[in-house]
């Protein structure tokens, strides 16, 4: 099989020439690099990419962790991923884990086996202290906030942007609010009920446990939601939802059952998500798609520069208002 002696001799360039071809830089002329590549391809050269990354000490590739990939919320993050990591020319490897701890170190794993450049985690079940024995290997950046770390993050403050909607609802005019949550033992999910029960307290606002509804992520879910709704005895005038897509099907299912957003119930939902958009629905933007970016960002530079000390990125929030509150 053709080398790139081989190939420079053939072609009658040095063996220089030809590694800045296979490598795309800019210094060479174009009679060269039209010689080199048609070497190439009449010597039918295959690049040994495990011999590059021997040299180069790069795969050129990025494992992301995520539990689910067909979530609204981690696909918006892993967009702006993409974005970049395009623009870059490194790849994506995509790792569902379930939020499944055992799956998650298989993919840490690949950091320390030197399988890949760098990790990004969109959500994790591990703890903080647990990723942090992995920075040794290499680059990992949460797109969650964990505190002053080894490793970097990108991330909102859910405690602030959740009381913000919450203090927005209330100077509506709105006292009897429900809360509606995805994963309930989440990190995130946790800092959002501390929000909620503390402005509540706080401000002395009614509270019933089951105004507080959790595993809720689908469009179903929201119509499973509404139908709870109805059949409580006291139910609440407003209620904040952790996603937009659960906040649309509860709109559409209010719909069927003559149940009137917002003079019958006000939401205030979560991501900013398109569907949102369509429904006319007040929510919090959290700049999904930015955080993304910013992670691959920020991680690209700790893998082409000295490493530097970890970033910790905090993105703004703001109230979208629209037609349901």
């Amino acid at each position: 099989m053709a080398n790139i002696k081989e190939i420079a001799r053939v072609a009658g360039v040095s063996i220089t020439t030809v590694s800045r071809v296979l490598n795309n830089h800019p210094y060479v002329s174009k009679e060269k690099r039209a010689a080199v590549l048609h070497t190439i391809e009449q010597l039918n050269y295959t690049r040994n990419m495990n011999a590059v990354h021997l040299i180069t000490g790069r795969t050129k590739a990025i494992a992301v962790i995520l539990p689910y990939i067909h979530f609204f919320y981690f696909s918006v993050i892993v967009e702006g991923l993409a974005r970049e990591a395009l623009l870059a020319q490194y790849r994506l490897i995509l790792c569902q884990t379930d939020y499944r701890p055992e799956e998650e170190l298989k993919v840490l794993d690949m950091l320390r086996n030197k399988e890949i450049d760098g990790v990004i985690i969109v959500s994790t079940a591990l703890q903080p202290e647990v990723i942090e024995e992995y920075t040794a290997y290499g680059p990992i950046v949460t797109c969650q906030d964990s505190g002053e770390r080894r490793f970097s993050s990108v991330y909102i403050e859910h405690y602030s942007a959740f009381r913000h909607g919450l203090e927005y609802l209330a100077a509506k005019g709105y006292h009897n609010i429900g809360y509606c949550e995805g994963r309930k033992h989440g990190s995130s999910s946790s800092i959002r009920q501390s929000a909620y029960r503390d402005f509540l307290a706080e401000t002395e606002l009614p509270f019933l446990e089951e105004w507080m509804i959790f595993d809720c992520i689908t469009e179903e879910d929201g119509a499973a939601v509404l139908h709870r709704l109805l059949n409580m005895t006291k139910r609440p005038d407003a209620i904040i939802i952790s996603g937009d897509h659960v906040a649309a099907g509860l709109i559409i299912e209010a719909q069927k059952h003559n149940l009137r957003i917002p003079a019958d119930l006000a939401i205030i939902g979560f991501d900013n998500q398109p569907i949102g958009r369509l429904l006319g629905i007040t929510t919090i933007d959290n700049q999904l798609f930015e955080m993304g970016a910013c992670a691959f960002r920020i991680i690209h530079d700790q893998i082409n520069g000295d490493g530097g000390p970890p970033v910790h990125l905090k993105l703004e929030y703001s109230i979208i208002e629209r037609l349901t509150v």
